[in-house]
């Protein structure tokens, strides 16, 4: 069953007094017979004003027998638009279907070339898509009740927001889209993984990371030196500054622009064209019996670059902007990278900084369940080509050593661990010169079905086709600058550009299908983990009403509090490390089933319970 929330119609909100806040809840599904050209419109609502949104959805659930409430999807414009107000009352509903994720997936798989998914969005609602910008300038807005520069318009600007009707009509295109598509069953499972990260985002953002702000300051005062005055630079940085003029003999340097920086170098002899420290470190290693003197003249910039990284990034103005009562509260961008991975608005929710994660310290009897799953992009190949030895290369052991060993039996060059991870990341990847480059043919013959796949899906998008992941997820067709400069090959430089072009698009496909798919089971294994939460419990379940008596032992309080591409952290009480430990490993085993069946491919867990994050890593 599905039960949609959204806006009651403008018309009507002033019409009863009510505002701009009243919403509905409805049966989307069973819209009333439209008259005189009008819209279908749902039947069976109630309105409520938003503020009370969480209860009306409670009191929902409650009225309904608890088997036919559990089978309830709430149906969501979004779930960042909504989940923190149900949050908010304590509302936390077990299933979703986000219309606005579940739109931008469609949206691409409609864009493939075979037509097997015919879907037209009724409204927009991805805000990727609208944010994202056209190429030009917009058209000049006017308000014709704005008589002058500084006169505030009349009204405020921008699309309406959908009503709930709007809303029911999107969903039934999305439902009949999928029901029509010959692949319904991984589409399905595509969106449903994808709504549930809108809900866990939700829940990780609101319930937080822990975060000892004392420990951190500590830390930065360790590195950096006191908080200085605004304007000012640290002090250990200050004096890494007037070093590196002293040393390079300057009356000053300014290593916070790069473009003072290069200039500066370039005047001492260090002939780099960038101060990126690949750059630097290269120029040193290429100096031959100076490399040593070379190594000195970059040391202090280099750390200061380090130091400069942590200010900016983690220092006193991230700590005031991001760290509230204890916690970081990380803001996810669900499916954020075409891929599928998420992304972050803002405040570095994917990469914290191993020189700060000490702050992130578990509650008093509390602890941090660090669980990193190992080398899962190439066993996530290993299962979508069905590539048997692949998959049996990694049972039960790191995936790259049990190559060597097969490498060992068979005679191939492929006999260390190291060079197996060079071959296979270089396949994966695309990489053609090189180590990577001349160990690749090897692997080809050792995996062909693995291999075989990866070089396929480069070859569509050297000829600008599109790819998919295991469930459906769509690569982006090339703009149309790229296909005019590929097909332009006039001169030697424009052919030059053309293939590099091409190439360059064939490591983007070859790697597309890894990453999207292991993006897909990084979904699945979360909602493993949350679903299994919330059933566990630590003790003797309630009554059948479903109401906690005073005394009754209650479900598993550890949640989710921290996520990045195949990582999760969990905080808890410490009594239920143990059945956590345990539902984080079962829950990638059934991620891995829920994906690819039965297939011979295990998902191995490196997991960590600890009081700091700097111990598990």
């Amino acid at each position: 069953m599905h039960i949609l929330l959204g806006p009651a119609p403008a018309a009507d909100d002033a019409a009863a007094g009510h505002g701009p806040g009243t919403w509905r809840l409805v049966r989307p599904e069973a819209p009333d017979d439209p008259a005189d050209g009008a819209s279908p419109v749902p039947r069976r609502f109630r309105e409520v004003p938003w503020e009370q949104l969480g209860e009306a959805v409670r009191a929902t659930l409650r009225s309904l027998p608890a088997e036919e409430a559990g089978r309830i999807r709430w149906v969501l414009p979004s779930c960042r638009e909504v989940m923190p107000q149900l949050l908010a009352s304590g509302v936390s509903p077990d299933r979703c279907w986000d219309l606005a994720l579940c739109q931008r997936i469609l949206t691409g798989v409609a864009s493939f070339p075979d037509g097997t998914l015919d879907y037209t969005p009724t409204v927009p609602l991805d805000p990727l898509q609208q944010e994202r910008p056209p190429g030009r300038l917009p058209a000049p807005r006017a308000d014709p009740a704005q008589t002058s520069l500084f006169d505030a318009p009349a009204a405020p600007r921008g699309p309406a927001r959908p009503d709930a009707a709007a809303l029911a009509a999107e969903f039934r295109a999305q439902e009949a889209a999928v029901r029509a598509s010959p692949a319904a069953s991984r589409l399905r499972l595509l969106l449903a993984a994808e709504s549930q990260g809108g809900l866990i985002a939700q829940e990780i953002e609101r319930e937080g990371l822990p975060w000892d702000r004392a420990v951190h300051e500590a830390l930065l005062e360790d590195l950096l030196g006191p908080r200085p005055p605004e304007g000012k630079r640290p002090q250990k940085m200050q004096a890494l500054a007037e070093r590196i003029a002293e040393q390079w003999g300057l009356p000053k340097v300014n290593p916070d622009s790069p473009q003072e920086l290069l200039r500066a170098m370039q005047s001492v002899g260090i002939t780099v064209d960038s101060t990126r420290k690949h750059a630097l470190l290269e120029w040193a290693e290429h100096g031959g019996t100076q490399a040593p003197r070379r190594r000195e003249m970059i040391a202090p910039v280099l750390e200061y670059k380090g130091l400069y990284r942590l200010w900016t990034a983690n220092g006193w103005h991230w700590l005031d902007e991001w760290v509230r009562d204890g916690r970081f509260h990380a803001r996810y961008v669900v499916g954020g990278v075409v891929t599928g991975r998420w992304a972050a608005h803002g405040g570095g929710a994917l990469q914290i900084p191993h020189a700060v994660r000490d702050a992130v310290r578990a509650d008093p009897g509390w602890v941090l369940t660090v669980a990193d799953a190992s080398q899962v992009e190439p066993r996530i190949l290993a299962a979508m080509a069905q590539d048997r030895a692949l998959a049996v290369a990694g049972q039960g052991r790191d995936l790259y050593e049990g190559i060597a060993r097969l490498g060992e039996r068979t005679g191939s060059a492929l006999t260390e661990r190291k060079a197996a991870k060079v071959a296979l990341l270089g396949a994966m990847y695309g990489a053609s010169t090189g180590e990577a480059g001349a160990l690749v043919p090897h692997l080809r013959r050792m995996f062909p079905e693995a291999i075989g796949l990866v070089e396929q899906a480069a070859s569509v998008g050297e000829r600008g086709g599109q790819v998919r992941t295991w469930l459906g997820r769509t690569s982006p067709l090339p703009d149309a600058d790229w296909s005019a400069a590929v097909e332009d090959v006039s001169t030697a430089a424009a052919e030059a550009r053309s293939v590099r072009l091409r190439r360059a698009q064939g490591r983007f496909t070859r790697n597309f299908i890894v990453q999207g798919t292991a993006a897909e089971w990084a979904l699945c294994w979360m909602g493993e983990i949350r679903r299994r939460l919330r059933g566990a419990r630590t003790g003797t379940p309630a009554g059948p009403d479903g109401a906690e008596a005073d005394d009754a032992p209650g479900p598993l309080r550890t949640r989710l509090v921290f996520f990045v591409h195949d990582e999760v952290v969990l905080h808890g009480p410490a009594e239920e490390a143990p059945a956590v430990r345990a539902i984080v490993r079962e829950a990638a085993a059934a991620a891995g089933r829920l994906l690819f069946g039965q297939a011979p491919v295990e998902f191995p867990l490196t997991v960590a319970q600890v009081s700091s994050y700097a111990e598990a890593k």
